[in-house]
Parts: C-alpha cells; structure tokens; sequence
C-alpha cells in the first residue's frame, strides 16, 4: 500500500472524537494487556465500509438525496450487528467508531456476533411518516447486499425505532421474495420481535448499576444504597433514558433530574416519573412540566447525585466541564458520553464508570435473544427474556471488575480487555487470510 493509500485510510476514518476515542481506549487496553501488535492493528480499522446515496421524493414533489452508511468493523466472531441511526450530524468516522465499540460489546457479554453500525446524516423530527418510510425503504435497498440474517443485522438505534425496522425487514423480504424477520432485530412483536427488546438497554443499564452499587460496598468504598436515599440523574429521555428512569423509580429510588434535547427537569425530592412519562408522550417534550424546576443539559451534568446516567449522545462529558461532574457512579447508557481526557480525570478522582460497553449491553443482548428466537421460530415470555438478560449482564459485569482487579486498570479499560481478549484468541485461530 502507498503512502498516500495510507494517508487517505486513516483521512477517512480519523475525524470524529468518538472514533479517534475508541482507538486511544482500544490501544490502552492494549498495551495494559500486553496484546500482540497484529491483532491491535487490525482492530483499529473496520473491515467494510458502504458510503450510499440515499434519493427520496419528498412530500412537495422535490428530490433530495441523503447520505447513508453501513460500516462492517470485524466478524470474526459472527455476523455483523448493529443499529441504524439517524441523525443531522451522522458521519463515516463516528458510524466507524460506534461499530468499534459494538464488536468490544458483543465479544465482552459472550455473543456470536460481530459489530457494525449504521445511519443516515438526516434529521429525522423534519420527516414526514411518508418520507422516512421512503428514506428507510431505499436505504435497505441500497445495502441489501451486505446484510442478510447470516451477514450483518441492523436494529434500531438514536432516530429510529420498531416501525423503521419493519420497513426494513419488509423492504429487504420483497427483494428476497418471502419473508426474512431475521434481518433486523428490534422489530414489532406482530412480525417476529422479542418480548422486553423495546426496554432492554435501560433495564440493562440499571441491572449495572446495582451491581456497581453492590461492588463499592463489597470493597469497602462508599456507593449508593439504591433505596429512598439514593439520587439519579439522567441526561437523555428517549428509549434509553426512559426506560431506566421508570426501572430506578420502580426500586424507590429518587430520579431527582431527567432532560431531554429540549432542556430538563429537576425536583430534589425526586420526580414522578410516571407523571413525567405522561406529560412526554402527551407533549413529546418535557419543557413545561409544571411539577418541576426547569434546568439546562448542563446544569443536569453540574446536578450533586449519586449516580449520572448520560443516556443521550457521544461526547456529552469533556475536559471542559468534567471538573463540574459531581457523582458517584457513572453509567454510559449512551456510546462514548465520556471523552478520554475526562475519563482519566474522573477515574483520578474515584467515580466509579460503567463503560459504555458493558452498560448499555442489554439492547444487543436481547437484539441476540430476538434472532435466535426467529431462527429457531420458538418465543419466549417476557420473564423469560429479562431472566436470561440479568444472567448474562451479571456474567459480563463479574468479568470486567475481575479484569480490572487483575490488571489494576479503569473500568473502561478492564471492560475493553475483556472483549479484546476474546476476540485476540479468536482472530489468532481463524488466522489472517488470504
């Protein structure tokens, strides 16, 4: 390969945060772990990447195209899997370093699976039902040959959610001739969806906590009780926040902040987030709720808590306003909410993390529990679903906090090796081919 060759891969992939993130987090873990040269230099770059114009008729008759991609990062392990999101500032890098991070999440809890990523550099709230069935549709089109039930298997993601992913699985069936569910996961439970997907990765988001909680009192270090003392604030309400808002109330525990892009809410006495749920899908804000101080994103992450879910997007926590960040625990609901720089500030300071990885693991999971029912065309309870979830999340949590006991490391780093070790045996054994 040339050296301009070289200069324009590492153009392509370098101009995002979250990206260049992930690979300062891949490359410490490596050296902390003592990882063969090799397998770290592969696992920097993605293995595939589909850049596709995305054209729809929109409702005043005009053309306009969108730019869509799909980014492969390494299948050794299986198929690809990963969401599909739709927002304004979607690029190649960031769906690059998100689908960096999904194949460290699905080789940390155990899955068969690889990781990929995918979106489109559209703001979905300007859509019509009309023109985002449409923008879906011919996305799938346009990379229906690299996914497939035994290639790469999208789910929902930040902008998109069940109804997309039906058009999905409808759009890419009427190509195939007869029906796939299995090409998507997070679809309607009517076409093949898995009973408790929809809450998955906020309930698995507070199934983390708790055993945060439970680690910081088994060593002897301060940490919530996860009781009517505890305070939580979350930075983003979508499918995510949400969901473990309502799981926290559920346990008597104070939710005393929650925001959305909007703006937030705050009462020290802790929220009725029922109520709130109410208000959010009566008005689809939560600007105006009258039972609740009105605050800032920022001020949410200045909030005094125990533990601070940001729950939203990458990049929320920096070297900027780390030093206002007042918590306990963190737990990166959202994918690389923490920058390096202020992750190693805050670890220097005793905030226990829970990466992103591990913590917002319980949607792949149960994406995983959801082909495997498709496949085999036997569903299981709900019950069933989220027993098997806080197995396997309690599994992956035990693994990590053994790894960062053995290596002495940060959280984040000890989670990273955990799943780059699985995977370093695994591409050592499969060898480099051709």
């Amino acid at each position: 390969m040339s050296e301009t060759q070289v200069n324009l891969s590492s153009h392509l992939w370098d101009t995002s945060d979250l990206y260049k993130n992930a690979v300062l987090q891949l490359q410490e873990a490596a050296d902390t772990m003592g990882l063969d040269p090799n397998i770290s230099e592969r696992l920097k770059v993605p293995k595939r990447a589909l850049v596709v114009s995305v054209p729809i008729r929109l409702d005043d008759g005009s053309i306009r195209c969108f730019e869509g991609y799909r980014v492969q990062h390494n299948m050794t392990l299986g198929p690809g899997k990963g969401g599909v999101r739709f927002h304004p500032e979607v690029n190649l890098s960031e769906v690059a370093g998100l689908a960096m991070l999904m194949t460290f999440k699905c080789s940390l809890v155990g899955l068969p699976l690889g990781g990929a990523k995918g979106g489109i550099r559209v703001d979905p709230s300007k859509l019509s039902r009309q023109e985002a069935q449409a923008l879906t549709r011919r996305y799938t089109s346009e990379i229906n040959m690299i996914i497939g039930p035994d290639k790469d298997i999208p789910a929902p993601d930040v902008g998109t959610d069940a109804q997309h992913m039906a058009w999905m699985m409808d759009t890419y069936s009427q190509e195939r001739g007869f029906a796939i569910p299995g090409v998507v996961t997070g679809k309607p439970i009517e076409i093949g969806g898995s009973l408790g997907r929809a809450e998955s990765t906020g309930r698995g988001v507070v199934y983390t906590i708790q055993h945060a909680a439970k680690h910081l009192h088994s060593i002897g270090k301060p940490g919530p009780k996860m009781d009517s003392s505890t305070t939580v604030a979350i930075h983003g309400f979508g499918k995510v926040g949400a969901v473990a808002a309502q799981e926290i109330h559920q346990l008597n525990t104070k939710v005393v902040a929650v925001s959305d892009v909007g703006g937030g809410l705050y009462n020290k006495n802790g929220l009725n987030i029922p109520d709130v749920l109410k208000y959010m899908a009566k008005n689809r804000t939560l600007v105006g709720y009258p039972e609740a101080d009105a605050i800032t994103n920022d001020e949410l992450l200045r909030t005094h808590v125990d533990v601070l879910i940001p729950a939203a997007i990458d990049g929320v926590i920096t070297s900027k306003n780390v030093s206002t960040v007042n918590a306990t625990i963190i737990a990166e609901g959202a994918n690389g909410p923490i920058t390096n720089e202020a992750l190693k500030e805050l670890e220097s300071r005793g905030v226990f993390i829970i990466p992103d990885v591990l913590c917002n693991a319980g949607g792949v999971i149960v994406s995983y529990f959801e082909w495997v029912q498709g496949m085999q065309n036997f569903f299981w309870s709900e019950a069933e679903v989220n027993q098997k979830l806080a197995e396997v999340m309690a599994n992956a949590f035990k693994k990590v906090v053994d790894v960062q006991s053995t290596y002495k490391s940060g959280m984040k780093t000890a989670a990273l090796i955990s799943g780059v070790d699985r995977l370093n045996r695994a591409m050592l054994l499969r060898g480099l081919f051709p």
